[in-house]
């Protein structure tokens, strides 16, 4: 069953990942959402991470789960940006994703 996560994004511009070929490259709410769903619904962004590590192979492939039904929706509110993702993917996988692209510039701000 899809679960919803609430993400804000409270400095937009900061929200970048300690690995620039990994991070965010977005700057309006729109782009934000595009780029969280497609690292749902497309391994992608987990195949480039995962080739980074030192061992590969070793890298759990669980962590490589997609949903590709997930959806984003974004919004601008004060000069945070909120993303609101609805996934079957468990929140490790959401978490981990996000740390890829925002690094610790993010909060989970509620779960239904």
């Amino acid at each position: 069953m899809p679960v919803r996560y609430v993400i804000r994004l409270p400095e937009p511009a900061a929200a970048r990942g300690s690995e620039p070929s990994l991070s965010f490259t977005a700057n309006g709410y729109e782009a934000f959402a595009e780029q969280l769903q497609d690292a749902l619904r497309s391994p992608a962004l987990f195949e480039r991470w995962r080739q980074m590590q030192p061992e590969p192979d070793e890298v759990d492939p669980a962590l490589g789960a997609t949903d590709p039904q997930a959806t984003v929706q974004g919004r601008r509110e004060d000069m945070s940006v909120y993303l609101t993702a609805t996934t079957s993917l468990p929140g490790e996988i959401l978490r981990h994703r996000l740390r890829l692209l925002a690094g610790s510039r993010w909060e989970l701000r509620d779960v239904r």
